[in-house]
């Protein structure tokens, strides 16, 4: 993205301490974003308005409210809201939970300037084109031929937001056993981390 597109672009960025606010803001601003910061979900929701090149920065430890009730509200309100999320526990429960209620991408913090920047650029671009287009069902259909029955089993575990010892427990294996075929999900189904991955089989199911 140049610097036309991005100063073209909004990203607001919803949290509750002013360190982080600012933080996130001098770190977009530095990459020519213009940049909204809201304190609170009620704020956010009744003044920030969803248009195409804008994105919601959303931290989901919130104090008083579930951070997924407020990404659950968000969708609801702006539902063409491109939203990520941040949490300093990216478990395989919170990564699926975010993802069904909308997320489009989940980063654990700390997270590098750098992964931040390319989410949000990922991000704006789904705003752009008004979210891409869903995968189809033949497309992942094609991924899930190259999965071993196993790694089947253990992609309907990992959807449906057990973790790895859970899924261990469950098929009779070792958590590094399960790690280790994670991994190789990972690859066959082109997916960059979880959230990618809980993100393809949502979009074409």
């Amino acid at each position: 993205m140049n610097t036309t597109e991005a100063q073209a672009s909004m990203v607001f960025v919803l949290d509750d301490e002013p360190a982080v606010r600012d933080s996130l803001r001098d770190l977009l601003e530095s990459e020519h974003y213009q940049v909204r910061t809201f304190d609170s979900p009620k704020q956010f929701l009744q003044s920030a308005t969803a248009m195409p090149n804008t994105c919601l920065i959303l931290d989901l430890k919130m104090p008083e409210i579930n951070g997924l009730d407020v990404l659950q509200a968000v969708m609801r309100k702006k539902p063409k809201l491109p939203t990520i999320v941040l949490t300093a526990y990216a478990e395989v429960p919170a990564v699926v939970s975010a993802m069904k209620s909308g997320a489009v991408n989940l980063l654990e913090k700390p997270c590098s300037d750098q992964l931040l920047l390319n989410a949000v650029r990922d991000a704006l671009a789904q705003s752009e084109q008004r979210r891409d287009q869903p995968a189809s069902v033949e497309t992942l259909s094609a991924k899930l031929s190259k999965l071993s029955q196993r790694e089947r089993e253990i992609l309907k575990e990992l959807v449906a937001g057990q973790n790895v010892k859970e899924i261990a427990l469950k098929l009779g294996t070792s958590p590094n056993t399960v790690r280790n075929q994670r991994g190789s999900i990972l690859e066959k189904m082109a997916a960059n981390s979880m959230a990618d991955l809980v993100r393809i089989v949502l979009e074409a199911t």
